[in-house]
């Protein structure tokens, strides 16, 4: 396969034009591309999802619950050599354009990125994400781009990538994870995002997308903050106190990973099993 599989004379046109959209996005810095990946790299990277029947690490807990394939070597070959040009210098150098953010990092570990399968009945509650690296201890999470590969998705199907305001009173953006579409938004407290409902597609299909994040390198340490999960204005109590508790866990769990250095692989197992 040809080392190069983005075209990135399109994609500086692309920044070129969107940096100031990108800029005054709301609720938050973000944009959509349709069409991103050439058209038979995007099917051959979903025939991927469908032919990996293992390596899959479960992440089922309250606040979500999907599957996903954190490893590179367990990712079929298109799918590799896809993540590979993502973290190419020229693919860091668009981002760059884009956001305005300079010296990104691209991350070896693909920690908690990779590729992500919602089966139905799944979900991901309200989040932001976390905003450190629980390895790379001096890195700060500054952007995620998400590529989906789902044919026919249907609003629905509860499956949309909704972006919140900063008061979590309403989604501002709801964006169908249609094929070869990505979308590119900066990390924040802010950036409110996630697939709360449980995912309504046949069974047999899923919510399929490949995600990856992106970092700077800090002068000193960023504080480690977890993944934090906020509920919806129509959220019982119960289902707060669930998700709080939940978050708790969460935040634990992370400290454990980055001073004793739990692995993202015993948790999937124990999750599973449970």
């Amino acid at each position: 396969m040809s080392s190069t599989i983005l075209d990135h004379v399109r994609l500086r046109e692309i920044a070129k034009l969107r940096r100031d959209e990108f800029a005054r996005a709301e609720p938050y810095r973000h944009t959509v591309i349709d069409d991103f990946l050439p058209s038979d790299i995007a099917e051959k990277v979903r025939s991927e999802f469908d032919r990996s029947e293992s390596g899959w690490a479960h992440y089922y807990h309250y606040n979500q619950r999907k599957l996903a394939i954190t490893e590179l070597e367990q990712m079929g070959p298109v799918t590799q050599a896809v993540v590979n040009e993502l973290q190419s210098p020229a693919f860091l150098r668009f981002l760059e354009g884009l956001t305005g953010l300079e010296e990104l990092l691209a991350d070896p570990h693909l920690d908690g990125a990779g590729m992500h399968q919602t089966l139905p009945g799944g979900h991901l509650n309200i989040h932001t994400d976390f905003l450190a690296h629980p390895l790379q201890k001096t890195w700060s999470r500054e952007i995620n781009v998400i590529i989906y590969f789902n044919h026919g998705f249907r609003d629905e199907w509860n499956g949309n990538l909704e972006m919140w305001d900063r008061g979590m009173t309403r989604a501002v953006q709801s964006v169908l994870p249609s094929f070869n579409r990505c979308v590119v938004f900066c990390t924040s407290r802010d950036s409110l995002h996630g697939h709360p409902r449980p995912l309504a597609c046949p069974e047999g299909d899923s919510r399929k997308s490949l995600a990856l994040y992106y970092f700077r390198e800090r002068p000193a340490q960023p504080e480690l903050q977890p993944t934090a999960y906020h509920a919806r204005p129509e959220d019982s109590i119960a289902k707060r106190l669930l998700m709080r508790a939940d978050t708790g866990l969460i935040r634990l769990y992370s400290m454990l990973r980055r001073y004793v250095g739990v692995r993202d692989s015993l948790v999937s197992r124990l999750l599973r099993y449970f």
